[in-house]
């Protein structure tokens, strides 16, 4: 009985802590990431700015800040 639950232990474990594996890490160094993300928010009508933080992610490290109208604020016609 003991070999049993121990292998059933063993492998809902294992289970548990694939399921909190990340995919691996991103495409491409830093820079190429954060040029992607400048080229997005370009095409967005923002402009890529740091937020303070140096976590190493440029997903983190920077926001988008849109310079054009808001939609929402704009006339109807």
């Amino acid at each position: 009985m003991r070999l049993p639950l121990a292998t059933l232990i063993v492998g809902l474990t294992a289970a548990a802590l694939s399921a909190c594996a990340s995919n691996g890490p991103p495409e491409g160094n830093y820079s190429t990431r954060e040029q992607k993300l400048a080229d997005d928010c370009e095409a967005r009508g923002g402009i890529l700015a740091p937020t303070g933080a140096q976590t190493g992610r440029p997903e983190t490290d920077n926001i988008c800040k849109i310079t054009g109208g808001a939609s929402r604020l704009t006339p109807r016609n």
